[in-house]
């Protein structure tokens, strides 16, 4: 016989209790719990011997060879830390839409392994799979694919079958029959991923989660589903912008936050090698409130452009509108612009926005803020040629930001001709670059060096 008990779980961490609570003691969310039978067969696994693991000296664990297997495309492969290594288990989140099970289709069919790949759907029939896979030209005769969400089943067939590549889409779609709660719960997905990890751990099975992502922009689910994987990919994007930016949170075989660039087309995800020339490649004319800023994602310099409107306010309350940086970011920044340089921004709307939809949140692009807002607000466009950087403080002054070398080099690279760049970097400059380098120290001498010109 089975045993069941009652547990009020947590929508939002998974934290379990045996009564219900208004509150979540773990992450202080207010009405996340909810009621959970969860029902355990012990009867089955009486009589039977338990294996039990003993210590073995860390000197003596024999070391496998880490192989890396490629995926064909350059930028994912830089994201991965040089490509997929087997037995890994990955997670690649996302908002409906965005083209992940593109992406990982894209994958199957540029993946080249002796063994099989096991592409298993929760969501979709294989007649519509098909159909996608006919548009994106997939031809890889090793290519399974399983239409199935009953977690048992699924891993019968991985024991079967033993790929070398399994993709799950998506992890909210499966369920086990020993949990009674419905599929895309904490619990169930919190199992679900632990068996799948432990079988595909047992026999070196590359494995691929595809999770959908909450308003907020979290993989749905516990946060210890984020713990238990290898590697987090997150493919982010404005749906309406052909442009998608593949990030890399967590990765335990290489650098974390690294990003991969491409361009969504009707052949699919095309990877964009050089992606700060595509980036500001429309951007013939100069101006006012336009400027070019030199930010990084990961170890990748990026060139972008920011865009600033001000206009006088029709309302009493003037509106601070920003895209693809931090709302609150902006303002602090506007109210530094208003003591520390006497700009009249207290009835100006001020509209921010970062070009091709991208999101940006490092601190080096604050002085790329101030610049197209002062040049915005004065109608003065700002030189084609020249690239900001710098993080700016609440007393005005310039902060040093990190990897400055690969910025400039990048900066270089696309022709530009001048670079108003933190003075305490200037000072540590070792090689001698083509670029007009000034280095400032607050924010005044930064918009005089910007030389706004009628």
């Amino acid at each position: 016989m089975s045993k069941s008990k009652t547990v009020f779980v947590c929508s939002s961490c998974g934290y379990e209790s045996p009564k219900w609570m208004g509150k979540c003691p773990s992450c202080n969310e207010w009405n996340s719990f909810y009621e959970e039978k969860i029902t355990s067969s012990s009867i089955s696994n009486l009589g039977k011997k338990k294996e039990i693991s003993k210590p073995i000296e860390l000197n003596k664990i024999e070391e496998k060879s880490e192989i890396k297997i490629s995926t064909g495309f350059q930028e994912l492969d830089r994201v991965l830390g040089g490509g997929l290594v087997n037995g890994s288990l990955i997670l690649l989140g996302g908002e409906p839409g965005i083209g992940k099970s593109t992406l990982i289709l894209q994958i199957c069919n540029n993946i080249k392994t002796d063994g099989k790949v096991l592409y298993i759907s929760g969501e979709e029939s294989g007649e519509q799979i098909k159909l996608r896979a006919d548009r994106l030209g997939v031809k890889n005769d090793n290519l399974l694919f399983l239409s199935e969400t009953n977690i048992e089943n699924i891993e019968e067939n991985i024991l079967s079958i033993n790929p070398k590549l399994v993709i799950i889409d998506s992890i909210q779609t499966m369920f086990s029959e020993n949990i009674t709660s419905a599929p895309g719960s904490v619990s169930q997905v919190r199992e679900i991923t632990a068996k799948i990890m432990r079988t595909c751990k047992e026999n070196s099975i590359t494995t691929i989660l595809i999770g959908h992502v909450t308003k907020d922009g979290n993989i749905a689910g516990p946060r210890v589903l984020e713990h238990m994987v290898d590697t987090v990919l997150y493919l982010e994007g404005e749906r309406y912008f052909s442009y998608r930016m593949l990030r890399g949170v967590k990765n335990r075989f290489g650098s974390t936050n690294e990003i991969g660039m491409f361009e969504m087309q009707n052949e699919g995800l095309v990877e964009i090698t050089d992606p700060s020339k595509v980036l500001i490649s429309e951007r013939d004319e100069t101006p006012s409130g336009s400027v070019i800023v030199a930010t990084m994602e990961g170890t990748r310099p990026l060139l972008v452009e920011f865009q600033a409107l001000t206009t006088p306010t029709i309302y009493g309350l003037p509106r601070r509108t920003a895209n693809g940086i931090d709302y609150n970011r902006l303002s602090v920044l506007i109210a530094v612009l208003e003591k520390k340089v006497g700009l009249n921004l207290g009835n100006q709307d001020v509209y921010l926005n970062v070009v091709s939809g991208l999101k940006i949140n490092e601190p080096a692009i604050d002085l790329g803020i101030i610049s197209a807002t002062v040049s915005s607000f004065k109608n003065l466009p700002i030189n084609k040629d020249v690239v900001v950087l710098g993080e700016v403080g609440l007393t005005g002054e310039i902060r040093s930001v990190n990897l400055i070398d690969k910025r400039l080099k990048e900066a270089e690279k696309l022709g530009f001709k001048k670079c108003i760049i933190p003075e305490s970097n200037r000072k540590l400059l070792k090689e001698n670059y083509k670029l007009d380098i000034i280095g400032v120290k607050n924010i005044v001498e930064a918009i005089k060096a910007l030389e706004l010109r009628s």
